[in-house]
């Protein structure tokens, strides 16, 4: 998924919490996030940023964060997503921030996307459920 992507974002708020209180809180469901910032500079921030705050331990806080409501509108400059890592409850905002712009958050992002495209994803967001692709914000019924 991208960040800047609308579509993600109303999964993100809509679906995901369903599956995740259906499906992954009783261990039937795993879910693995991949970065696929399609959208040029911003996206590539958001996502060296979600990929940063991981390395805290705070992925997941920066994920609900950048997915808020009105959150994508913002934009995704660099003083934004350090923003967002605050908000997240990333503790150490320096080493954030080196993390961000390392060579690591790089190769890390450049590794999903090259997943992405290997399972023939071309838009965002894309979801393999079993070997199964299934493309766009789909309601919890799809996955189920």
């Amino acid at each position: 998924a991208d960040f800047k992507c609308g579509y993600c974002g109303k999964f993100a708020r809509d679906t995901e919490p369903e599956l995740i209180e259906e499906y992954v809180e009783d261990g039937t469901l795993r879910i693995e996030w991949r970065n696929f910032p399609i959208f040029g500079e911003e996206s590539e921030n958001a996502a060296r940023g979600s990929w940063a705050a991981g390395q805290q331990g705070r992925f997941w806080e920066f994920h609900a964060a950048a997915y808020a409501e009105g959150a994508k509108e913002k934009g995704f400059s660099k003083d934004r997503v350090k923003a967002l890592a605050q908000e997240s409850g990333v503790k150490d905002l320096a080493r954030f921030m080196k993390d961000l712009d390392g060579e690591a958050a790089r190769a890390a992002v450049a590794k999903d996307q090259e997943q992405a495209y290997g399972i023939g994803a071309t838009s965002t967001p894309s979801f393999l459920i079993n070997g199964r692709p299934i493309a766009g914000a789909q309601p919890k019924e799809t996955f189920t």
